[in-house]
């Protein structure tokens, strides 16, 4: 009994891993810790710890692929903006050993700042996507994929969701093989080195395998035709749709069903069910991808309805109940939200030393008329709820630091920026640079429980280096200032942040307590 980001995991060890990079991101987070924790994974000495970003997770990937062996890269699908520079290329340079790129998608933003479909990104790079419908599925595509990937010389991108990454079912495993011997490319200088005039050759190359591919997906057991007598309505479900579109049909499909689970498009099938139905209807969970490619290779001919249309919302993860109501069913809903059950908006645990320093970072900014704090990704996040109301922005992974550089370049006073420290290692490094080399007037504090608490209490790339960091990228050593963020502390971490705000320059703060999650998990 596996959720579908253990039945990956497991897939990867029995298909002959040699090594997973990642760094986690909900809801991808649990592929790499079942990895880190299979008693298996540790006797073959599987590589398994995390990175310190997705783009350095992408390139140690590569990397592996390039010595011959089977590797897994695993994010949340805003981890793969991070990770794209390197996920592009690896189109044009095409892999060795078997590279298999895990994006997972959160659609309805449980617990990420955006929708967006990692499919765009394998179609933008013109990469094979697998899709899963289940766990046993995500499983078969992940044991089968690897090998596919190393026939085909291409990475794979394989995409999920949220629901199919947390639940869970029964999984048939298969026979363990074994890891592949060390070995490289015999053409690696001609494809690994992307000068333009190499480059060039590679992409030819890239585009003459997209007809291969088409012919892998067309022979796919993944995607599935399931003919029936009533042609008014034809269905295309993709991935963990199907799903949903079983549980309204469960005596069998009464219209004619695609049912995609790789990319790219089936054109054959596609071509099949566009020709014998008068409508068809889409069923995706994410962005519109199939509605919209379906809507320009058929033009006004053909009746094409899904999210574009509004037939299906245009935002949020699906279910059974909205699927139904596309079809004109009329259904119960087993999924709304009881009128008793009051939401209860998510806050910063009792005892967390962020707390403290918000309570401390208000009464020092009091006496300001508009300063303004710009906060980052990480749980201190919640710092922008009640009741501390403490952080103005929240965009990106290290954003917090650039941004108050540029609203300080405009004449922004006080310019705070409010970042954690794995995500300060993550993406908050190069930003300091910039300041430092412009020596910009701003004062960072670096909140350290020395984990990457937000998503679980994975360990954190900095412990234990950020003054050393800090002064090594050029911040004056009296301008790097530690302090313990506990109320008996309050007016010190006042006094600390009001000095360094006085100071015309670039100063750290970094207030440093054990996150109180991990410390009772350590004790």
């Amino acid at each position: 009994m596996l959720l579908g980001d253990e039945a990956i995991a497991q897939a990867a060890i029995d298909a002959g891993l040699s090594g997973v990079y990642s760094y986690p991101g909900t809801p991808s987070t649990e592929i790499t810790e079942y990895i880190q924790h299979a008693a298996v994974a540790q006797e073959k000495g599987i590589h398994s710890r995390w990175c310190t970003n997705e783009k350095t997770a992408m390139e140690a990937a590569l990397g592996m692929s390039y010595a011959g062996k089977r590797v897994l890269c695993c994010m949340k699908h805003v981890g793969l903006n991070v990770a794209a520079d390197c996920f592009m290329n690896t189109a044009i340079s095409g892999i060795h050993g078997g590279l298999l790129i895990v994006a997972a998608d959160d659609p309805s933003m449980h617990s990420s700042q955006n929708e967006q479909d990692s499919r765009v990104y394998g179609n933008f790079a013109m990469l094979p996507i697998l899709e899963p419908a289940n766990q046993q599925e995500a499983y078969d595509m992940v044991y089968d994929g690897f090998n596919t990937s190393e026939q085909l010389g291409y990475p794979i991108l394989i995409r999920i969701t949220t629901r199919m990454a947390h639940s869970r079912a029964g999984i048939m495993t298969r026979p363990p093989k074994e890891e592949n011997k060390l070995s490289f490319p015999s053409d690696g200088k001609q494809r690994f080195i992307l000068l333009p005039a190499l480059a060039r050759q590679q992409y030819k190359k890239l585009l003459d395998a997209q007809k291969v591919m088409i012919e892998a997906s067309e022979n796919s057991t993944y995607n599935q035709y399931f003919d029936a007598q009533d042609k008014r309505l034809g269905i295309i479900a993709v991935g963990i749709a199907f799903n949903y579109l079983s549980e309204n049909y469960p005596d069998g499909f009464t219209c004619p069903v695609l049912k995609i689970g790789q990319y790219p498009l089936p054109i054959k099938q596609i071509e099949k069910i566009t020709d014998e139905c008068a409508e068809i209807l889409v069923i995706e969970d994410g962005y519109p991808v199939i509605e919209g490619q379906l809507k320009g290779l058929l033009g006004k001919g053909l009746k094409v309805k899904g999210r574009l249309d509004g037939t299906l919302p245009r935002d949020g993860e699906l279910n059974p109940d909205i699927v139904g109501k596309a079809l004109g069913k009329e259904v119960q809903t087993h999924y709304a939200i009881p009128a008793i059950t009051v939401k209860r908006p998510p806050a910063l645990c009792q005892g967390c030393g962020h707390r403290d320093l918000y309570e401390a970072l208000k009464v020092a900014l009091k006496d300001f008329e508009t300063p303004k704090v710009f906060g980052d990704i990480g749980c201190y996040t919640l710092g922008a709820l009640p009741p501390f109301h403490a952080i103005d922005s929240c965009i990106d992974m290290g954003a917090a630091i650039t941004m108050a550089k540029g609203a300080s370049d405009a004449g922004a006073h006080p310019s705070i920026s409010i970042i954690g420290d794995s995500t300060f290692t993550h993406s908050g490094m190069t930003g300091l640079l910039d300041c430092v080399n412009e020596n910009s007037n701003l004062t960072i504090i670096i909140l350290d429980n020395e984990t990457t608490a937000m998503t679980g209490g994975q360990n954190s790339a900095g412990t234990g280096r950020i003054e050393a960091i800090c002064e090594g990228i050029g911040v004056a050593k009296e301008h790097i200032r530690v302090v313990i963020p506990l109320k008996k502390n309050h007016d010190e971490m006042v006094k600390i942040i009001q000095d360094e705000i006085a100071y015309q320059g670039v100063s750290v703060i970094i207030p440093r307590r054990e996150c109180i999650q991990t410390l009772k998990r350590r004790k």
